[in-house]
């Protein structure tokens, strides 16, 4: 953001705020991504986000995720797989529009394509980011899907 303060810290997350991070995530799909599932999706979402073998490879360093920082509070989250597919992608209420999911997004690919080579990233993108990930660039690869009650469009982004 070219000219703008940017208040917020965007950083890789440190080991102890899975938590955090995790409960951010429940909260913002309560908000605003429930009401698009059917109950077997959001119970397939809690059970992703509460899965200890998840927990265990963020832990050991193959599930990566960034975080946005206001001073102390955890604002944005972001997550990738596999060293190309984003997961979890969430900003708390509060600070919708404000740049931070876009921050996360140019942080996370920054880290991919320098560290990484990686030069795709893909998503499987709900119905309410959908708008979000067209706005960064991202193109559908296939129509919207649902599996075990999740709602998504595959998505893909190349790297520049």
């Amino acid at each position: 953001m070219e000219g703008a303060v940017f208040p917020y810290i965007i950083r890789m997350a440190y080991q102890n705020e899975w938590e955090d991070a995790m409960a951010l995530a429940w909260k913002t799909f309560l908000e605003f991504e429930a009401d698009d599932y059917e109950p077997e999706g959001i119970r397939s979402f809690e059970d992703f986000i509460t899965d200890s073998a998840l927990h265990r490879m963020f832990i050991m360093g193959a599930y990566q995720m960034f975080v946005a920082l206001d001073g102390f509070r955890m604002t944005g989250m972001i997550t990738v797989r596999g060293n190309s597919h984003i997961s979890l992608l969430f900003v708390d209420k509060e600070y919708h529009r404000k740049g931070i999911g876009r921050a996360l997004m140019e942080e996370l690919c920054s880290y991919l394509r320098a560290e990484l080579g990686i030069g795709r990233v893909t998503v499987n993108a709900s119905p309410f980011g959908a708008e979000f990930y067209h706005r960064l660039g991202f193109k559908d690869m296939q129509p919207e899907q649902t599996s075990s009650g999740i709602r998504y469009t595959p998505m893909e982004l190349f790297l520049r």
